[in-house]
């Protein structure tokens, strides 16, 4: 059985850091505008790392994003006339994230949410997995383990901290297989242990 063209779905495109999450966002929504099809990206106010107004890949492709601060926000800011709205970095939100994407894709809408499915500590970071309970379309990407090469499942925090959320890249995470995986030990201690 087809879709119909103005039937609304959910993508959610999660794995962990380093994984592509972000750039095949970019990709599918650059697909979209160059079509023709009336797109809108948003973001996270408070992830500033790389632009203000851009999701960008940690490989620096980029396409334009409002920032907005939370769910009830995003809903706000869609446009009647959109037809595809991209979100990245969907692990920040809030849990009202899922109602949102449900509510646009009841509308019509093609979502496509990108982020982390799993936190530093390999616990599930909610929104992520309770919205791909609800998506029609899930990938699951992989990065490359950044100690031995393998398949890079994890997301493995390189620098000393208790707080959830600790906004970095290639100097504050590490995509890492599940043998190489350890999330009670940071870089440092790594190095230290090797050096001894």
């Amino acid at each position: 059985m087809h879709r119909r063209a103005d039937e609304g779905w959910i993508e959610v495109v999660c794995g962990p850091m380093f994984s592509g999450k972000s750039e095949e966002l970019i990709r599918r929504v650059t697909r979209y505008h160059l079509a023709r099809v009336p797109t809108q990206t948003f973001k996270p106010a408070l992830d500033t790392r790389y632009a203000v107004s851009e999701v960008v890949s940690h490989s620096k492709l980029s396409t334009a994003a409002q920032p907005v601060r939370d769910s009830e926000s995003l809903l706000k800011a869609v446009k009647e006339q959109t037809v595809v709205v991209g979100i990245d970095e969907g692990q920040f939100f809030d849990l009202g994230l899922i109602d949102v994407a449900t509510s646009l894709a009841m509308a019509g809408k093609k979502v496509i949410v990108a982020g982390l499915d799993t936190d530093y500590l390999g616990r599930p970071f909610d929104p992520i997995p309770s919205l791909m309970m609800q998506a029609e379309y899930v990938t699951k990407s992989l990065a490359v383990c950044h100690r031995c090469g393998g398949p890079g499942l994890f997301t493995q925090r390189v620098v000393d901290s208790d707080e959830l959320v600790v906004l970095g890249g290639g100097d504050t995470y590490e995509a890492r297989c599940r043998r190489c995986y350890n999330p009670k030990k940071t870089h440092q201690q790594t190095w230290e242990m090797e050096s001894a």
